[in-house]
């Protein structure tokens, strides 16, 4: 299994506005869930497009995203991470990435002298750690509202 290539982008507000435009027109139509064919026009050049009703959907995922503000990163399903891709989506050290894997908090296999992560066991991993933040947030809220800190 070859290692995941991400592709994020961040939209610009030129970005922002076009695909708020782009996606409310192909909502009505990604709803069918029927393929799509596209006439794309480049400098003149006009090409047909066919996309399958599964991209049609995912491109209308990625427009509503887009007109959001958000970055998007598309990554492959069953996909491996490097070590630093891994540490760059969770947004810590590289160092700090290897020390969990020593420790076992995270699941990696081997490749030679090299560590590959499962995309969705790195996934699974910050939605845990999210989920835990979520849960002392609200205990700490509640213990500011108990004794009236007005929060």
């Amino acid at each position: 299994m070859a290692t995941a290539e991400l592709t994020s982008v961040s939209p610009s507000k030129e970005d922002i506005a076009l695909a708020r435009l782009s996606g409310q027109r192909l909502a009505p139509l990604a709803r069918r869930g029927h393929p799509l064919t596209l006439r794309v026009r480049d400098a003149g050049q006009e090409e047909t497009i066919e996309l399958p009703a599964g991209a049609v959907k995912l491109l209308q995922v990625i427009l509503e995203d887009m007109a959001a503000g958000r970055a998007v990163t598309i990554v492959p399903q069953n996909a491996e991470l490097t070590t630093q891709q891994a540490a760059d989506f969770l947004n810590v050290s590289r160092p700090f990435l290897v020390q969990l894997l020593e420790q076992k908090k995270l699941p990696f296999r081997s490749v030679g002298t090299h560590r590959r992560i499962r995309f969705e066991d790195v996934l699974r991993f910050k939605e845990n750690i999210d989920a835990d933040r979520r849960k002392v947030l609200d205990q700490l809220a509640a213990e500011a509202q108990d004794v009236k800190m007005g929060y």
